[in-house]
């Protein structure tokens, strides 16, 4: 199976896909880069941008792709 095949399924399944799941689950080390192929392919995901505190006290920020599942 391909990364953009374990990402839409990923997708499918629980609906939204942050970079470090991506990374640890899936495989994906670039995936911008994998989103951006998905959504060429005509699948309509949304990005969001979260603000988060690290384990250290940081503030840090990171891409939330969600996808909306449409019922046929």
């Amino acid at each position: 199976m391909k990364q953009n095949e374990r990402l839409l399924e990923h997708l499918k399944h629980f609906g939204s896909v942050e970079p470090m799941q991506a990374w640890t689950q899936l495989g994906i080390y670039r995936l911008a880069s994998r989103i951006c192929e998905l959504r060429q392919d005509g699948h309509p995901i949304k990005k969001k941008m979260v603000l988060m505190t690290n384990r250290w006290g940081e503030e840090v920020r990171f891409a939330r792709y969600t996808m909306e599942m449409v019922n046929d």
